[in-house]
């Protein structure tokens, strides 16, 4: 039993986004297996919500929207004195979510799994590192989600190609670089947005004020603001959203680059609430600066018409 109840309005809204994403990758020469969507709308009552999804089990490598998880893990491991409050944390808290920056998730990840990186390793020191890395992985297996099946958090972020016990790490493990699933996300963005013991409630109200993006915002512009470009971009004025997505191009390694994607959760002016998460593969996506927007336009029309 998925988290979420079919309801007959998404899915007729799922419909038009899978024919409004194959019209578009059919002319770009992308197969459509490398797309994927997960809608979902509260209920009340802490009731599970309605949704809809197209292929929300493709494991793929997730770009910046594992940052969520590392967000919910240092958060967690703060409630329970796993770590231990200070300036740098949040700043590096922030500036993950809000920028996107790969430094700031890398210094998270060596605090949450008392790991450093880089440098060679050999031996027993190699596979003591690789058990360390591993700590955000158990927290979230502890969790025991269905939907969080077969992911995986225990790669750093990298802007291109790895070294020295990174790439070594990388190379023996049997699930590769990170991966997420468009449900492991959905379920995730649910528990945060529409009610959960997950965290205490201030700390889920500090990871929900992380993810807003303001469309008046000044740096609204900046492509590391992730609204512009993205599914909040065809939002119309007066939208609230919540939002982190990411973004790969060409690595040198097939098994991450060309990738889109985006998790938003959004009210629109006329009160419509709902979660939108959206992955895609291939380079003509990946460069598209309009596809994503268009989707989350698609999204905003059809649900103020229900």
């Amino acid at each position: 039993m998925s988290f979420f109840r079919d309801d007959t309005d998404l899915q007729r809204i799922g419909r038009a986004i899978e024919a409004h994403a194959s019209t578009i990758y059919s002319a770009r020469g992308v197969p459509l297996d490398q797309f994927a969507y997960v809608l979902l709308r509260p209920q009340p009552g802490g009731e599970r919500p309605l949704g809809a999804a197209r292929h929300a089990e493709w494991p793929s490598y997730p770009c910046s929207l594992v940052k969520v998880f590392h967000l919910v893990a240092a958060q967690a491991a703060l409630t329970e004195e796993r770590l231990t409050e200070h300036e740098e944390l949040d700043r590096a808290m922030r500036d993950m979510i809000l920028w996107s920056s790969n430094s700031a998730t890398n210094y998270i990840i060596d605090l949450l799994t008392g790991t450093t990186g880089d440098t060679l390793l050999q031996g027993g020191a190699l596979g003591d590192w690789r058990e360390r890395r591993q700590a955000i992985n158990r927290f979230f297996a502890g969790l025991d989600w269905p939907e969080l099946a077969g992911i995986n958090l225990d790669q750093k972020l990298m802007d291109d190609l790895r070294y020295g016990r990174e790439k070594i790490g990388l190379d023996l493990s049997p699930i590769g670089h990170n991966r997420l699933t468009p449900i492991a996300m959905a379920r995730l963005m649910s528990e945060i947005f529409y009610g959960s013991s997950l965290l205490p409630e201030a700390r889920l109200k500090l990871v929900r004020d992380h993810l807003i993006r303001d469309q008046e915002s000044p740096d609204r512009g900046r492509g590391a603001y992730q609204l512009l470009g993205y599914l909040g971009g065809g939002l119309p004025e007066g939208s609230q959203i919540w939002s982190k997505a990411g973004r790969t191009r060409w690595l040198g390694d097939a098994r991450a680059e060309f990738r889109r994607h985006d998790t938003m959760r959004a009210i629109l002016p006329g009160g419509e609430d709902f979660i939108l998460t959206v992955f895609t593969q291939g380079e003509a996506i990946a460069e598209d600066d309009c596809f994503l927007p268009g989707i989350g336009q698609l999204v905003a029309t059809e649900l103020a018409r229900i």
